[in-house]
């Protein structure tokens, strides 16, 4: 495939893989997946087996590394559990190999709904709202478990969680006034929904494992049925409060009623909104008072995030089209928590 090389150091990466064990002979069949902005997927295959590294972008950002360190640990940590996920097979911390670190997972058969449904699913509404409910349960699972038990108690800071959010991504929205280009945010409604936030923050939680960018364009579905075959893409996991991975889901639902163009699928048949939150509450103990203030939450945190690759655009860090397609998202999503908050 022209241009392979670019991206990731095939010699380099044949060369580790012999000292790891992983088979012998050129990888093959190479492919770039597709699904996402920030990090580099490869799909191939070396001496029967298929393997898919992921790795930072090409212009690393300064936690890049540390970011696939930490997906690696957190999806190895989840071996055995009932969270769908990627297998890890190997993980390379340093950068002296490619320039990056980077992991080696199993490959997952299974397609992204964000961007179609195969005849099947699209043909029968009771597969898309099993669909739903399969995402819910995923998440109750990741937030049921026990991060202390599976060695992941300094993965994060749970203390003072909740309370640092909306400082943590407002300083996060004006770093982006370093990129050269960059006009400034075009936003509406940042600092009324940064106020609103803060004046109805839940005083308590318990501290659980959390996806922290859980939406359709984040999870593969079986082709043979609607349920889950993998979770993907831990680059925002972390120790907090698992209800931020419900209002992740609801912030970027399909819903006809909601502005905003937030992942939307032609086909109808998903779950509404109430329908999710009463399938968590089935699945989880915790209390769901305040899942408004994590969907509202959601909406702040993932449109700043995504501005950030808008911002990039203008730099000439990312593709200006991308950028402006993530724009359009993030005004959707600053509308949808301004409709949330009345």
């Amino acid at each position: 495939m022209a241009g392979m090389d670019e991206p990731v150091d095939l010699l380099a990466l044949a060369e580790w893989m012999d000292g790891q064990g992983l088979g012998e002979g050129p990888l093959t069949d190479r492919e770039l997946l597709g699904g996402g902005t920030q990090n580099i997927l490869l799909r191939f295959n070396r001496a029967g087996r298929a393997y898919v590294l992921r790795r930072p972008p090409v212009h690393k950002r300064d936690n890049s590394d540390e970011t696939m360190r930490r997906e690696a640990r957190v999806l190895t940590a989840l071996a055995g559990s009932p969270v769908p996920h990627p297998e890890v097979i190997a993980a390379c911390a340093t950068t002296d190999e490619i320039g990056a670190a980077f992991y080696l997972t199993e490959f997952v058969d299974g397609f992204n709904p964000s961007t179609g449904l195969p005849p099947r699913h699209a043909g029968d509404p009771a597969i898309r709202h099993r669909m739903g409910l399969a995402m819910v349960e995923a998440i109750a699972a990741l937030g049921g478990l026990d991060h202390q038990a599976l060695g992941l108690a300094d993965l994060g800071k749970p203390e003072g969680y909740l309370e640092r959010q909306v400082g943590r991504w407002r300083r996060q929205l004006d770093s982006y006034a370093a990129l050269e280009g960059y006009p400034g945010p075009d936003i509406p409604g940042v600092e009324e929904v940064a106020r609103w936030l803060d004046e109805h923050r839940p005083v308590t939680f318990r501290p659980g494992i959390i996806h922290g960018d859980y939406h359709l364009a984040n999870v593969l579905f079986g082709h043979d049925g609607p349920e889950l075959a993998a979770v993907v893409d831990w680059e925002l996991t972390t120790i907090g409060d698992p209800l931020i991975d419900l209002g992740w889901m609801l912030a970027t639902w399909p819903d006809a009623d909601a502005p905003g163009p937030v992942h939307q699928v032609a086909e109808g048949g998903f779950p509404t909104p109430t329908e999710l939150i009463e399938h968590y509450g089935r699945h989880s103990d915790r209390g769901l008072d305040a899942v408004d203030w994590f969907a509202v939450l959601a909406c702040y945190k993932l449109g700043i995030i995504l501005e950030g690759t808008h911002a990039r655009a203008f730099a000439g860090l990312a593709p200006q089209a991308t950028g402006d397609l993530l724009h359009a998202t993030t005004v959707g999503l600053f509308e949808r928590a301004l409709a949330r908050i009345g």
